[in-house]
């Protein structure tokens, strides 16, 4: 029985996979278990920042497992205060939760949203505003959050207190801030929701409204956090900071792992007893997050992100079948005139490079450590598939 057999005649066909199965990689390359090279334009959904295997995140995890691999949050850790105190100092929120993924570090979100509320005001202030083309998680209340109709089914009853505005829509956004709504939560860039950058007015707005009503304002950067944008956090580029943050996906350069930030404002809301998880702010992923924060905290190593995604634009829209562009840093969509996104990220894969689809796009979110080489030789085959 080979692997793809072996595996689908024992996991849950809960994922549209391709025939490929990866052995290892190493930087920026993945290797299938025939030996065939991949450059990875993918890296996991925005996960492996650094690549595969880079040496001193690599070290700092085996030496992590070879120390201490886990211990109930009864008790604490030096790896997990030193990681708390290097995302504090780059993030400037000295409060967090560590858990096990994006959902899960949205959902935190949520609960310190309608705990403050509730705390403050009672009963009764507990709607949590979304935006229509949101991806908020798969959990069954960041399910609710999330703004797609396509989600929406199969899993009814969903977890009620969730009203969708429009995005960049700011008369929507007026009409439903009203004083059931404990907080916004919104995607600098909607990246399932087809890498769709958000109008710094409609952003304003957001924070302005807020503030006057006293409504938190809850950023998902699951995926646009930890340096994807040319920026550690994608509010950097709209000069705001929510008053919760979440992050995951790169956040541990592919170990498991999710955080939730709480500003000032939040910081003392959850007591013991309110939230928990048992793998959360795991030893072994916190070593790897430092090793992350090294790179993806270094403002030098951010200016090369963003430089990198500007030169991927500009070559990409000199090519004829692409009608526009869209995204921030590393975190790229592409529209196309007349090809199938998914039929390009299919056809990409005989060719040796592994993309990602958002919607009607082709979604690009390269390791943050990607060469320029490694971005070129990526290109040419796109040019080659979209001619």
């Amino acid at each position: 029985m080979d692997t793809i057999e072996k595996f689908n005649s024992h996991v849950m066909g809960s994922y549209g996979r391709y025939d490929l199965v990866l052995d290892k990689g190493e930087g920026e390359q993945a290797v299938d278990e025939n030996g065939k090279e991949y450059i990875d334009f993918g890296s996991g959904i925005g996960t492996n920042s650094l690549g595969y295997c880079n040496k001193d995140w690599a070290d700092a995890v085996c030496e992590q497992v070879r120390s201490i691999q886990h211990t109930s949050n009864y008790y604490y850790t030096k790896v997990q205060a030193d990681f708390a105190e290097g995302l504090a100092k780059v993030t400037g929120m000295e409060n967090m939760f560590f858990c096990n993924s994006g959902a899960e570090a949205n959902e935190c979100a949520i609960k310190i949203a309608r705990k403050y509320s509730f705390d403050k005001y009672g009963k009764g202030r507990h709607n949590i505003i979304t935006l229509v083309n949101s991806f908020h998680g798969r959990t069954m209340a960041t399910l609710s959050a999330t703004g797609q109709d396509v989600f929406h089914n199969y899993f009814f009853p969903f977890v009620e207190g969730f009203i969708y505005v429009n995005a960049n829509d700011i008369e929507d956004l007026k009409a439903k801030c009203d004083d059931t709504v404990c907080a916004v939560m919104f995607e600098y860039v909607q990246g399932e929701g087809g890498v769709m950058t958000l109008d710094k007015e409609f952003v304003d707005s957001i924070f302005d409204i807020c503030e006057s009503k006293d409504i938190l304002t809850i950023s998902d950067e699951v995926q646009t956090g930890v340096g994807r944008t040319g920026k550690f956090l994608a509010g950097e580029h709209y000069g705001k900071k929510a008053d919760i943050i979440t992050l995951a996906k790169g956040i541990a350069g592919g170990i498991p792992m999710g955080a939730c930030l709480a500003g000032e404002k939040c910081k003392n809301v959850l007591t013991p007893g309110t939230h928990g998880s048992t793998f959360g702010g795991n030893p072994i992923a916190c070593a790897g997050g430092l090793a992350v924060l090294k790179y993806a905290g270094n403002d030098e190593f951010l200016a090369e992100v963003t430089k990198k995604g500007e030169y991927i634009k500009e070559k990409l829209l000199a090519m004829d079948e692409v009608q526009s562009v869209s995204g921030l840093g590393l975190m790229i969509g592409i529209e196309l005139k007349t090809k199938q996104a998914k039929d390009v990220v299919k056809n990409a894969l005989d060719k040796g490079l592994l993309l990602l689809t958002a919607k009607e796009k082709v979604r690009l979110l390269p390791p943050l450590t990607i060469t320029y080489e490694e971005i070129d030789k990526g290109l040419g085959i796109i040019n080659e598939l979209l001619s």
